[in-house]
Parts: structure tokens; C-alpha cells; sequence
């Protein structure tokens, strides 16, 4: 028999993990006869505090055929050229995680070992090496509140970084509800009062409103955040806490008023019981305190947070908790689970819409028929649980490499135990500066050298095979590398310049 296909999806929930969810599918299912409808009330609060974004989220916004202008204007965004750690290795340390790489190869061997070679060097009195992120294009850029978009030459230095956005999530929620609604996406509102069920085989199929509406369907996404109201309180797929590792369970976010031009930088910086965050639109500056509640009170990490922000406060501070891990199956029968539904891992690394679009193209790449086949549901289960491992791993690198001697938190951190995957990547790492590499996940090789050498977890030595190239021929290339990059930064706008003409630049009809 040929497989009857979906003709009805139901998103349940909207936020940001909805709207994109219906954004995406209503663009890519286009000319399919396939109806789309989310549901959500107004009388339930979304999350609302992400706002920062990896480099990914430019795919995303391109395969919607968003014009980048136009969305920034709607959303109040600014450009992101990486995260700026502050305090995490030791007090009064920085560095910056960048979107691009440090420096290029030589002699197909990787810049960073040809810099170990140097530094050690160095430390013999033979010769120099400036800080490693002193060949890296975006830190500097970053740091300097320079913006331009890479080249598209791939053989200049300025194409050898990305970019990313930090915009208000409610406003960009709300512009890809216009961009759903205009491309047959039916938006209905209520609460869910009950989950209808196949008594044969406990797939969905259907949820009636408290309104008495009932809305049924072929395929439902779970979009209603933590409380994953179809994936896990209808299905009870099961969550595995990773507290053990991520031990924070608390957050509070207000947003202040800009005091200072907006930098191209998402920052983190460490305090007592977690961390801080702080993120600049065009409009405001967005915070947070990521916090355990086991070493600091809810009303004390309201007024560090409070006592730490740049400008006047807009709110109350809201308060957050969860509780970090991920659903043991993110795909059940025909429920599909996105957003904060499916997992939470603390926003360090401004991963939360990156995993959202994540899920919709793997979704997309499996996209089922009416049964939803145990291996679909299989390879999207293996496909996210690698995606949030990964991401868990590196998360977990920036506490446990910390050196910080002030604090109970802190010392702990350093002394709990790690995942064995990331001990693996340590120790590799520690002989001779190899990073790990992968064929899927996010994380690659500079944003690990970001962390290991910003952190100050230094290799034994280096690639041997580096002795082959004469030091003084790497020396010079080094230091031409240096010299470009100050070059190309002092060459570029600054960011607010290039904002404001991304803001007088109109959309084309």
C-alpha cells in the first residue's frame, strides 16, 4: 500500500521555536497540499531572553528569502562577530570566541601548531608570538567595533570569517508570524484543555481548545517550552538530566538602556555562582545572571545583576528556572518536540536557536508520511542527541577549565566530574594541540582553540611535523598575518556606521 502523506500539521506553541518551526515548513512545503496551523494564547508567556545567534541562523534567514536589511530593522538587531569571554580562565582574563578561524595553514598544517612552535620559542628567547588572537580577523574586528560583511574572494583575508545577529527574540517571533500568516499558516488562539489519542497505537490526534474547538492533525510539533505538553505530559518520552555536569538552574534576564555605541560582541563574563550575560540590539542592551540556586539566593542574583548593568534598568528582573539536559526521544510517534520542548542547555554559547533550526532541517530531511517510520523517528533521535552531546561537551570545557579560587561554585566546577567524550578531546588537546574533529556538530576547531587557550588549557608541545618548516620563514608569515589583520581592521567601518546604513537602506519592492 503507498503511505498516506501529511496533509495537516499542528504546531503547538508559538515564541520562537514556533514561528520559526511554521516559517520554515511553510516555506520549504510550499505547492504541497499540506495545511499548517499553530496554536497558541497570549495568556502564556514565552522564554523571551534568548537574543543572541550563531552564524547558522544566515541560512536559515536565506532559505526563508528574508532580506537581511529588512529583518534587521523589524528585529532591532546588531551584527555578532563572536562572544567574549570575561573572568572564565582566571580573574581579570579575556578572550573571544570567534566566527572564523585563526589564521590560515602553512604547508597544510595548521596555523595554531605553527603559533605553539612560536610560543615556545618565545619562551627560550627566540623570537616572538603575539597572542593568538592577534591573527585572528573577527577578534580583532570585535574588539575594535569594526563591522563589514566577509569578502566574497576566497583567497582574501576578509573572507575568512562569518557573522551572526543579536535581535530581540519577541520581535523576531513576531516577524516570522507576518511571514507565516502571508504564506497560509493559520494562526489560531486558545489554551489546550485535552490531547486526543489513537487507542491502537497512542499517536495524536488531535487537541481541543479550553473554547471547545477541537484541531486535529497528521503531524504535531511540540513548541510549548518546558512543559512539553504533547512530547512529554501525553507521551512521557523522558528527559535525561544533565545537572550532574550543568549544574546551573536559575536565570534572571532585564534589559537596560544603551549607555555606549552597540559592539559587534555578545559577552559572558563569570561571577561567584555562574555567569553573566550581555547582548546589544539597536535599542537596548539585553542581560541575564545564569545561576545555581544551590550557592545564591534568587533576590542576591538580582541585585549583582541589577548593580551590574551598563544603563537604567526597563524591568523587573523576570526569573527563569530549568533544569539542563534533553528529551530521551525528541521525535514519539508523531509528535515531534522543538525549542525548549526538547531539551535545555544554558545559553553559554548562544546555541538555543541554533539547536530550533537544527530540528526543522532535520525534520525537513526526514519529513514523514502519515505513519511516521520508526527509522525516521530513529535517525532524528540519533541526529539532535549527537547535536546536544556536543554542544554539552563544550559547554562543560569553559567550567571545568577555570582557575578561579574565589568562589565554592567555581572550585567545584573544576573538580566535578566531565563527560568521558570531553575528557577524550582534553587530553588529546593537552599532548600536542590536537583539536578533535567531527564530521557533524556544531563546534569545530577555532571555536575549541577559542576555549582551550583562553582558558589557558596549553598542549605539551606541538606538531612535530611542523619542525620541517624553517622557524624563521614561519616566524615571518606570522608576523605579515599580524600585520594584515590590523590592516583590514583599520580599513573597516565601525559597526554603528554600518548599522545605520543597513537602517537608511530600504527593502527593495
Amino acid at each position: 500500500m503507498t503511505p498516506s502523506p501529511i496533509r495537516k500539521i499542528v504546531i503547538v506553541g508559538g515564541g520562537t521555536a514556533g514561528w520559526m518551526t511554521a516559517a520554515g515548513l511553510a516555506a520549504v512545503l510550499k505547492g504541497l497540499p499540506v495545511a499548517i496551523e499553530l496554536v497558541e494564547s497570549a495568556e502564556i508567556g514565552t522564554v523571551g531572553v534568548g537574543e543572541a545567534t550563531v552564524p547558522h541562523i544566515r541560512d536559515y534567514n536565506a532559505r526563508l528569502g528574508l532580506d537581511e536589511a529588512d529583518f534587521m530593522r523589524k528585529t532591532q538587531a546588531t551584527y555578532k562577530l563572536g562572544i567574549e569571554f570575561r573572568d572564565w580562565g582566571r580573574k581579570g582574563d579575556a578572550y573571544v570566541h570567534p566566527f572564523g578561524a585563526f589564521g590560515q595553514p602553512i604547508a597544510g598544517i595548521p596555523f595554531h601548531q605553527h603559533w605553539l612552535r612560536a610560543r615556545a620559542l618565545a619562551k627560550k628567547g627566540l623570537g616572538e608570538a603575539a597572542p593568538i588572537q592577534a591573527y585572528s580577523l573577527p577578534i580583532m574586528a570585535g574588539l575594535a567595533g569594526k563591522f563589514a560583511p566577509p569578502s566574497p574572494d576566497p583567497r582574501s583575508l576578509g573572507s575568512t570569517f562569518s557573522y551572526a545577529y543579536q535581535f530581540d527574540a519577541g520581535l523576531y517571533a513576531l516577524y516570522l508570524r507576518a511571514y507565516s500568516e502571508a504564506r497560509g499558516v493559520v494562526r489560531t488562539e486558545g489554551k489546550i484543555a485535552t490531547v486526543a489519542q489513537r487507542p491502537d497505537d497512542g499517536f495524536v490526534t488531535g487537541v481541543t481548545l479550553e473554547s471547545g474547538q477541537t484541531i486535529e492533525g497528521d503531524l504535531f510539533v511540540d513548541c510549548s517550552g518546558f512543559r512539553g505538553l504533547l512530547i512529554e505530559q501525553t507521551l512521557q518520552a523522558g528527559y535525561d538530566d544533565w545537572t550532574q555536569w550543568l549544574p546551573c538552574d536559575r536565570a534572571a534576564a532585564v534589559p537596560c538602556d544603551s549607555v555606549e555605541p552597540a559592539t559587534p560582541l555578545t559577552r559572558a563574563t563569570s561571577d561567584a555562582a555562574g555567569w553573566r550575560w550581555r547582548i546589544p540590539l539597536q535599542h537596548r542592551v539585553g542581560n541575564g545572571y545564569v545561576y545555581c540556586s544551590s550557592y545564591i539566593s534568587d533576590d542576591e542574583a538580582a541585585r549583582v545583576l541589577l548593580e551590574k548593568l551598563d544603563g537604567e534598568a526597563q524591568a523587573d528582573p523576570r526569573f527563569l528556572r530549568f533544569v539542563t539536559g534533553r528529551r530521551k526521544q525528541q521525535w514519539l510517534k508523531n509528535v515531534v518536540a522543538i525549542g525548549l520542548s526538547s531539551g535545555f542547555l544554558e545559553p553559554l554559547e548562544s546555541t538555543s536557536i541554533h539547536l530550533i533550526q537544527v530540528a526543522i532541517s532535520t525534520l525537513l530531511e526526514l519529513f514523514p508520511h502519515q505513519g511516521c517510520e520508526q527509522a525516521d523517528q530513529d535517525e532524528y533521535n540519533r541526529v539532535m542527541d549527537l547535536e546536544f552531546e556536543r554542544i554539552r561537551d563544550f559547554l562543560v570545557l569553559h567550567y571545568h577549565a577555570n582557575q578561579r579560587e574565589d568562589s565554592a561554585f567555581w572550585n567545584d566546577r573544576r573538580a566535578a566530574p566531565i563527560p568521558d567524550s570531553l575528557a577524550q578531546k582534553i587530553a588529546l588537546f593537552r599532548e600536542r594541540g590536537v583539536v578533535a574533529a567531527y564530521k557533524d556538530g556544531f563546534f569545530k576547531e577555532p571555536s575549541w582553540l577559542s576555549v582551550y587557550l583562553g582558558q589557558n588549557v596549553l598542549p605539551d608541545g606541538f606538531d612535530p611535523l611542523v619542525e620541517a618548516i624553517d622557524p624563521a620563514q614561519s616566524a615571518r608569515l606570522l608576523a605579515e598575518l599580524q600585520a594584515a589583520v590590523a590592516r583590514t581592521v583599520q580599513s573597516m567601518p565601525e559597526h554603528e556606521t554600518f548599522l545605520r546604513s543597513v537602517a537608511d537602506a530600504r527593502t527593495p519592492a
